[in-house]
């Protein structure tokens, strides 16, 4: 049977860049899939650094102008980890007739009812100081618009997001983590997603079921607050799962390409 050729567009997660997905990008394009990776502003070897970037829209800008350069008549699969699930948000918000479904693979996930820093001031609410370890909270900007740049330790990233990957995983995101930012400060002023836009698009959530960084409780949560056409779980992977189990994340995702034309 002839496989219906699909477009992935894969969106990391904060401090990481287009490099984490390199186990997942040849097993989709192994089953005949266009797979696009790349690094947003001030990522991987995105030249930017995260003091030029003041909002989520600034820090969106590459997947927006890859968005802009679709044809008309091209519809994608988005997936968004992590951080990625608010940049996925604003896109679904300006691009929802390019998008086939949006999948929130262990990620915060907005809703279109409170102001859009509302899923991260929950999570930071449900999450213990303590939890965060040594992880950098730094502030940067002015004191007109004060914001704040997040940096992942080791320990942070070997306990919490790495626990069930590979020792050589590890050791590559150590190397190649960079400063970021949640944007709250812009979020909390401003309310980006309507269900006119954000609210239209198809919505798939992964939970991980060994997932430190956001847990599969939260996920449940967010899957409460908002509502998605349908959840799935990945069992034992942890918060990086295209890394510690890169086959079973793309046969889930395989489902979703052939459920959701």
């Amino acid at each position: 049977m002839e496989v219906m050729k699909k477009h992935f567009v894969l969106v990391h997660g904060a401090g990481h860049g287009g490099w984490c997905w390199y186990k997942l990008k040849p097993l989709l394009e192994a089953a005949g899939h266009k797979v696009t990776t790349f690094d947003l502003a001030a990522s991987g070897i995105d030249l930017r650094k995260i003091e030029q970037l003041h909002t989520l829209h600034d820090y969106t800008l590459p997947l927006m102008e890859l968005m802009e350069s679709l044809p008309q008549e091209e519809k994608v699969i988005l997936v968004g980890h992590s951080l990625g699930g608010m940049n996925l948000g604003l896109v679904m918000e300006k691009y929802p007739q390019k998008i086939n479904v949006a999948v929130f693979l262990a990620a915060f996930m907005p809703d279109s009812v409170h102001i859009s820093s509302y899923v991260l001031d929950q999570y930071y609410e449900q999450t213990p100081e303590e939890n965060w370890l040594d992880t950098q909270f730094l502030p940067y900007g002015s004191p007109e618009d004060p914001l704040t740049s997040l940096t992942f330790g080791p320990k942070y990233l070997a306990n919490k997001l790495y626990q069930l990957s590979s020792p050589e995983d590890l050791t590559l995101a150590l190397s190649l983590m960079r400063p970021s930012s949640l944007f709250r400060e812009d979020l909390s002023k401003a309310k980006y997603f309507t269900d006119e836009g954000y609210g239209s698009v198809k919505r798939v959530y992964i939970m991980c079921t060994e997932d430190k960084g956001i847990p599969e409780e939260f996920g449940r949560w967010q899957i409460d607050n908002i509502g998605v056409t349908e959840a799935k779980e990945i069992k034992g992977a942890d918060h990086m799962s295209m890394l510690s189990m890169p086959k079973e994340l793309c046969d889930t995702l395989l489902e979703i390409a052939h459920k959701y034309n």
